[in-house]
Order: C-alpha cells, then sequence, then structure tokens
C-alpha cells in the first residue's frame, strides 16, 4: 500500500511536466507524502474569524479606539494605539488550546482571512497606492503571527486555507474586505488587478519557503482562497483575472490547490472550472451558504429549512449534486467556503424547542455536505460575548446544537495487515463488478469491465490508505476528499500502464470512492 502511494507521488511529480492535465509551464513539485495527505483527505474545518481580518460583532474589543465608523480594518488602523491593540489582538484571540480542541473535535482544518496589508511584513511594497499605504509599521508584526498560526495547526495536524478576505480596492461592500467604504473599485483599475496577483505571488512564495526551508518543514497549509465573496461587475471580468492569477501562481507552486468563489453562481463557476486548462493540481470551488439573511429564509420555518437541505429533490440538495458531479468530471472539488447554524428569528416563531431545531438544522446542512462535498468550514469559530450558539462553533458545540465530534475516530486499532481487508475487498469488488455489468448489459455494446475491476481495486486502495495513514497520530482518521484531482491522476496512470481506450471511463467511475464500503474495522 505505502509503495503504491510512493509511485503515485512519483507520477504526480513526473506528471506535473509531461501530462495533458499539466500547463507546460509548470515546473515540477516535490509533493511529500504529508503534504499529500493535508490536501487531499477530506476537510471538516472552522472559520477562525476575526483574527487578522476583525469583524465588529465578532470581535469588538480590537475597536475601542478605532477611528469612525469603527467598522473596518483601515478604521482600527487609523485609531489611536493601533500597532499595540492589533498585536495584542493576534496573539491572544487564538491559542495552542483552541487547536488542541478542535482536533479532539474531528476539525482537520481552519480557514483563516487575511487582508493583503497582512502580508507587508513580507513585502512593504505591497501597501504602496492602496487605502493601507502609510500603515506598514502598523501591520508589519501580523506574517510572523500567522507563520506562528500555521506552526501551532500543525503541532495538532490541523490543515490551514488562507482566504483572501481584502484585496486593493475591495473586491466586495463589506467592512470585512478591508475598509468601510461601500465602494468596490478592486475590479476597475489595472493597477488593483495586477497588484493582487502579485500579492497571492509573494504569499504562495512565502508559503512553499515554509515547506522547503522552514525549520521544521510545515506541509500544513492546504491552500488558498484568491479572493472572499467577490461582486464583480460582471461575471467575464472575474472569469478573467481568475484566469491570469491562477496562471501566475501555478509558475511559483503547481500543486498547490487554489479554491475560488462562485458568487453564489455555482453552476456557472462549476462550467468555469470546467472551461480551464487541464491541471495537475485542485481547483475548489467554494460555494457559501446561509439561510437567515433574504426574505423567503425568514419566512421559511426551520424545519422547512432542514426538510429542503435533506430532500435530494429540492433545489439545493440538486444544485449540489450536479455542481459536484460536474467539477469531479473536471479535476475540481466543491467545498462549502461557510455556513452556520443561524437561523432568522422569524425562521423560529412558534418554536416550542429552539435548541432541537437548529440542531436538526445543523445536521442537515452536515449530511449535504458529507454527500456532495469535498470540505466545509463553520463561520465562526467564536465570538467574544458568548451564547450566539447560531453562529459560533465553540457555543454550537457547548450547547449541543452541533454534534460533540465530526469525523471517524476508531474506537480500536485498525489493522494495517493486507489479510484483514483483502477478503473483504474482494467480496465488495464483486457485488460493484456485477451491478456495473448488469447495468451496461440493457444497454448492448463493447465494454470493457475488466477496467472497472482495476479501478475498483485502485480505489478501494486510495482509500483505505487514506484511513490508516500513520501520519497523523491523533484526531480523526483521514479519509480521501478532493476526488476529483485524485481520480484524474489516477486514470491517466491507468492509461498509462494498460492502454487508451474509449472506455476509460469505467475505470474512473469504479475509483469514486462513492463506490466503496471502505470501513469494515469499527469506527464512528
Amino acid at each position: 500500500m505505502k509503495a503504491a502511494v510512493k509511485t503515485f507521488l512519483s507520477n504526480v511529480r513526473s506528471q506535473t511536466k509531461s501530462s495533458p492535465y499539466a500547463d507546460s509551464s509548470s515546473e515540477s513539485d516535490d509533493c511529500d507524502e504529508r503534504t499529500l495527505l493535508y490536501r487531499h483527505r477530506k476537510q471538516r474545518g472552522v472559520n477562525i474569524g476575526s483574527w487578522f481580518v476583525l469583524e465588529r460583532w465578532i470581535a469588538e474589543q480590537p475597536f475601542r479606539c478605532a477611528a469612525a465608523p469603527c467598522q473596518s480594518d483601515l478604521d482600527v488602523a487609523k485609531g489611536a494605539h493601533a500597532k499595540e491593540i492589533l498585536e495584542n489582538h493576534w496573539d491572544s484571540w487564538i491559542s495552542a488550546e483552541d487547536f488542541q480542541w478542535l482536533s479532539a473535535m474531528g476539525i482537520n482544518t481552519v480557514r483563516i482571512p487575511i487582508g493583503y496589508y497582512h502580508l507587508c511584513g513580507v513585502d512593504p511594497s505591497v501597501l504602496r497606492g492602496t487605502d493601507f499605504d502609510g500603515l506598514g509599521p502598523i501591520f508589519s508584526g501580523a506574517w510572523s503571527r500567522i507563520v506562528k498560526a500555521i506552526e501551532t495547526a500543525e503541532r495538532y495536524h490541523i490543515g490551514v486555507l488562507f482566504d483572501l478576505h481584502a484585496s486593493p480596492g475591495k473586491q466586495n461592500q463589506d467592512p470585512h474586505s478591508g475598509t468601510s467604504s461601500p465602494v468596490i473599485s478592486f475590479f476597475h483599475t489595472q493597477f488593483n488587478l495586477q497588484l493582487m496577483i502579485r500579492i497571492l505571488r509573494v504569499l504562495v512564495s512565502s508559503l512553499r519557503s515554509l515547506r522547503f526551508d522552514h525549520r521544521p518543514a510545515l506541509s500544513n497549509v492546504v491552500g488558498i482562497e484568491l479572493l472572499n465573496e467577490p461582486k464583480p461587475p460582471y461575471s467575464a471580468a472575474l472569469q478573467a483575472w481568475y484566469k491570469n492569477a491562477i496562471v501566475e501562481i501555478r509558475r511559483l507552486d503547481p500543486s498547490l490547490p487554489l479554491f475560488i468563489s462562485d458568487c453564489w453562481m455555482p453552476d456557472a463557476y462549476a462550467d468555469f472550472v470546467k472551461s480551464l486548462p487541464p491541471t495537475m493540481a485542485p481547483i475548489c470551488l467554494d460555494h457559501h451558504l446561509y439561510r437567515c439573511f433574504t426574505s423567503e429564509d425568514i419566512s421559511t420555518a426551520a424545519a422547512q429549512h432542514s426538510a429542503s437541505l435533506l430532500n435530494p429533490n429540492a433545489p439545493t440538495p440538486q444544485t449540489f449534486a450536479r455542481v459536484s458531479s460536474k467539477l469531479k468530471d473536471a479535476g475540481g472539488d466543491l467545498i462549502v467556503g461557510e455556513w452556520s447554524g443561524a437561523l432568522n428569528p422569524g425562521s423560529l416563531l412558534g418554536v416550542a424547542d429552539e435548541r432541537r431545531e437548529r440542531a436538526q438544522f445543523v445536521q442537515a446542512q452536515l449530511d449535504l455536505f458529507e454527500r456532495h462535498c469535498s470540505g466545509w468550514f463553520f463561520w465562526t469559530y467564536k465570538k467574544q460575548f458568548p451564547g450566539d450558539s447560531g453562529w459560533s462553533f465553540r457555543d454550537a458545540v457547548d450547547t449541543g446544537v452541533f454534534p460533540c465530534r465530526v469525523g471517524l475516530f476508531p474506537v480500536k486499532p485498525i489493522p494495517h495487515d493486507q489479510t484483514e481487508w483483502a477478503g473483504r475487498k474482494g467480496v465488495a469488488r464483486g457485488l460493484a463488478a456485477a451491478r456495473h455489468v448488469s447495468y451496461w448489459a440493457q444497454y448492448p455494446a463493447h465494454y470493457e469491465h475488466w477496467r472497472f475491476e482495476k479501478g475498483y481495486d485502485q480505489g478501494w486502495e486510495d482509500a483505505f490508505y487514506f484511513l490508516t495513514s500513520s501520519v497523523f497520530e491523533h484526531g480523526a482518521v483521514s479519509e480521501l476528499g478532493l476526488e476529483g484531482i485524485w481520480r484524474k491522476k489516477r486514470v491517466y496512470e491507468h492509461a498509462l500502464r494498460d492502454g487508451r481506450s474509449n472506455h476509460l471511463w469505467e475505470y474512473g467511475e469504479s475509483t469514486d470512492s462513492d463506490s466503496h464500503d471502505i470501513y469494515p474495522f469499527p469506527v464512528f
């Protein structure tokens, strides 16, 4: 099993240059086993909101000396004692104990929002000509804290997804994009568009150096999200920028997973991902799901919100199934980068047990995400003032609104000896192959069903490798999550080894982890 994964890693490196799924400008990237597991496992996570990008409704204290209107990072930076206030907040908002608690909960990844100005400690010039020009000394200490966050997360085997929440000129009108101005100017000047790509290059280069030059090496950055919740004047403007940014980043790090916002248009942006040049690294589409803001949300009862998420024929599950399938076909994956247990008071009118309704709403979302997504991130980890079980993950867990643990935890040691699972694999493969052959017998034609059986064996072995990996000593066991790109790579390997054919789809169909009953030992 270990040898097979080492072969897979070797093929990933060589295919970065030779594969039809790779950009010819990419350079080979040494993606080690630990990095591969962090990046490709199923991501169950939380957002650590208001750590670096401040939001007053989450953390009030950093705004105590802010300049009017006291809503954004820029307001805090222009207020009195800004450097001291910010550095104290960065040092105290999250501790090692938080990461330890998250790991014990089964959380294996965190999404950390940052602004471009938090990178001025690496390259002071990123602030030149922006709203934060001249404020470098206030934010210069952010980068060392960001590195410390990665180090602490690594200690507890937690991956880190960095989300660019604030761009030069603002990509949306909200204060959490850096300034309190409602004006969106990011898309209207080449200066902003090009500067943001340079900022992403600075970030990617710095993160890459942590993998290869930092001691100890930090392998737990699972990707970067290029922009949070952008609101372009029209989709083509954002998609053109995405294309340019992806090309530039791939030149620096061809294996780094990249996450892009779907602007609440998942089908359109899944089609956009499919239109991109094939690559050996995943493009993940980030969808944000909230049910508490619109007039329709307010007028819909909590129980109906839950029911509509659980019904496979309802619009949202249909969209998730369709978009996830599109993305996997393109070597991509779907994640939910933000969601919560928050419901508008209008949805809770007449409810006798509010906690129970919230818990059912949270579970309905989790069931949907586990079925169709490669990862999810609850918004947000905590709030300064406790008691909000809709938005605060800590409060949701404490009150029973959120389950006490997520993911799979062994209740006894999982055997690694192949004899313990080979028999079950053979039985499962036989049953799956029989169903496959029976289905396609309805449509007489030439098939190569032997490819299905080979693909089934490979998919089983990959899933079992993640499950039994000893790279991470504690927390939930790993599960293969970013299936789209993984399947593309495996199909490519199979074609090289066993020959190309119009029936490679049979091999790819059976490597899908949904086809495998891979948990023959007690886990929960």
